[in-house]
């Protein structure tokens, strides 16, 4: 069985940042998953979540691949403040990628980032500044913040008030959809129909944006809310997961 290992790296403007892995027993290089966790309900563990549900150990052992996870600021120890989804966010996975990059078991072309809710909308807008990875997964995410924060529940605009206002730049800033066109990677996109926090319009029109845009999108819409049931995600990840790592992997 893999060790998980814990890393703290620098973010780039010397703040720090938190990292969880597990490599494969093979040095051979591999394709490698970066997951970015979502709200974790004042929780705010970070990529522990990722440790602690087993998820890299099982993506890391079915699929022969390094399987990591990085704590956004303000969660785990990656340092705050906390900035939903924004420039500090995103730099924080840009040098989790980077971490990645230079791992001897990894194969530099085959990394993918996968970003559940409000790591969706980060991991999105990261997937805009970085044009060579594989492929990225986005789950229950929103692409256009501005538009969701004005239907949204109390809770979710004090949050985006405190930790990023409202100005025009700042919602361009954490917004997807209107970076569209810079995005290359091929891109799945997972999202409940009766999702309450991020309405499936999000991932519709994201959708439509990307494929306009030329790049390879695929959209799973399932019958469930914002939390979508774990054995929905891997029967629609399964296949993409397949491709994106062949020939390493032969089934997840």
């Amino acid at each position: 069985m893999p060790d998980v290992t814990r890393h703290l790296i620098d973010r780039g403007d010397g703040a720090s940042v938190e990292l969880f892995q597990a490599q494969p027993e093979s040095q051979a290089p591999a394709g490698a998953i970066l997951f970015v966790h979502g709200n974790q309900g004042g929780r705010l563990i970070g990529a522990k979540e990722a440790v602690d549900t087993g998820t890299l150990l099982r993506f890391c052992s079915r699929l022969n691949i390094t399987a990591a996870a990085v704590s956004q600021p303000g969660f785990g120890a990656s340092d705050g403040p906390a900035d939903f989804c924004g420039p500090n966010t995103q730099r924080a996975i840009m040098a989790a990628l980077s971490f990645l990059r230079e791992q001897p078991c990894v194969d530099p072309d085959r990394i993918v980032l996968y970003g559940n809710s409000r790591g969706a909308v980060a991991s999105a807008m990261v997937a805009a500044q970085v044009p060579d990875l594989r492929a990225v997964i986005l789950r229950s995410g929103v692409y256009d913040l501005k538009a969701v924060y004005e239907s949204s529940s109390k809770g979710l605009r004090w949050a985006i008030e405190q930790e990023a206002g409202l100005s025009n730049e700042a919602f361009l800033a954490r917004s997807a959809l209107h970076h569209a066109p810079k995005i290359r990677a091929e891109t799945l996109l997972l999202h409940g129909r009766l999702d309450e926090r991020a309405p499936v319009a999000q991932a519709e029109l994201f959708s439509d944006a990307l494929s306009d845009a030329g790049v390879s999108v695929m959209l799973h819409v399932f019958e469930c809310g914002h939390q979508i049931p774990r054995e929905y995600a891997q029967e629609a990840q399964r296949s993409f997961l397949q491709r994106m790592f062949d020939p390493v992997v032969t089934y997840h």
